[in-house]
């Protein structure tokens, strides 16, 4: 659909100022992902995102509208989806989102969390990081130098890291989409990009990403590495990272969201599916050949998260075997 006519969108375009005004998720500026679409109505400034996956569509976030606005622009979109004969499942809802769909019949289960960092005070002083220090230290001696680089200067690098990255992986193994960041295209002037090069040879690097809200700061996104990177370059590319975004007074870093962590009863909500939440906590317990969610909340919690948030996804109509292959299928989570 089209832009709204907002006195907020002139002079920017729409989605980012959107974002700028309204978004209070730490991921929220993975909705200027390339193939989203994005639901507009009249009379109110800003918009969902959502990407079709066969008769589902599939709601990255909450509402990003004001917040008198939130309930109206969704109840729309749920209507709009239905009269196309389309149901709606919401992917990383923050609590407040999630509460909000909750509210309008859907079924809601955490799935996850993410994780953030207060930067004002933080430092790698202390004991709990010698294990932190020693790593970046490694890489240091091994002669790792980290400069932020202009992406579209890079690509080819980029590229090459990525494909080496991958097949490391495994042959079977798929990128997350849609729940992650990208390099390039018309929103890079937004994002930051650090590179780690020994011997002038790129090894490494992490994307980050504009963060709004309540939380304001930067995302830890995008992360890749050569296999035969020697240890503790990522811990160096980040701490170089957390000083230069300390340099600007950011008050936060985020580390992002990740499945099938830090699940906790007191999060449930009243429309939560039990039988979804047992087979959440069995993938989160006994999944890691489907989804590494061990090894990414090690490295997390490496930097002693001030803030843990509770994601949640929600299902129109309940929770069906359609439904989530849906999901997997739009996201490659599994």
């Amino acid at each position: 659909m089209t832009a709204p006519d907002s006195l907020y969108a002139q002079g920017q375009d729409w989605k980012l100022s959107a974002l700028e005004c309204h978004a209070d998720n730490p991921s929220a500026f993975l909705a200027l992902n390339s193939g989203n679409e994005y639901f507009t109505s009249a009379g109110i400034d800003g918009y969902i995102c959502y990407r079709p996956q066969g008769r589902r569509w599939i709601q990255f976030g909450g509402p990003f509208t004001d917040s008198g606005s939130r309930r109206e622009l969704e109840s729309r979109f749920l209507a709009h989806a239905h009269s196309k004969k389309r149901k709606v499942i919401g992917v990383q809802l923050q609590r407040e989102d999630a509460e909000l769909l909750a509210g309008l019949g859907l079924v809601v289960n955490q799935v996850g969390a993410s994780y953030a960092v207060e930067l004002e005070d933080f430092s790698l002083r202390g004991k709990r990081f010698v294990k932190l220090r020693n790593k970046i230290s490694r890489a240091v001696r091994e002669g790792l130098e980290i400069t932020e680089v202009d992406a579209t200067q890079f690509t080819e690098e980029i590229g090459n890291i990525d494909s080496l990255w991958l097949r490391q992986k495994g042959k079977h193994t798929k990128e997350l989409t849609f729940l992650i960041g990208e390099i390039g295209g018309p929103w890079q002037a937004q994002r930051k990009l650090f590179v780690g090069r020994i011997d002038g040879n790129p090894i490494g690097y992490i994307s980050f990403a504009p963060v709004y809200g309540t939380r304001p700061g930067w995302l830890h996104d995008l992360s890749r590495r050569l296999p035969d990177c020697p240890p503790g370059v990522m811990e160096a590319i980040n701490s170089h990272a957390i000083e230069h975004f300390r340099s600007l007074k950011a008050p936060w870093l985020h580390f992002g969201f990740t499945p099938f962590t830090s699940l906790d009863d007191s999060h449930r909500l009243p429309t939560a599916s039990r039988a979804a939440e047992r087979i959440i906590r069995l993938v989160a317990e006994k999944g890691d050949s489907l989804y590494p969610a061990k090894s990414q909340l090690e490295y997390k919690m490496k930097w002693y998260p001030t803030a843990v948030l509770p994601e949640y996804f929600a299902f129109d109509g309940g929770i069906s075997p359609r439904s989530l292959w849906s999901v997997v299928r739009a996201t490659n989570i599994v």
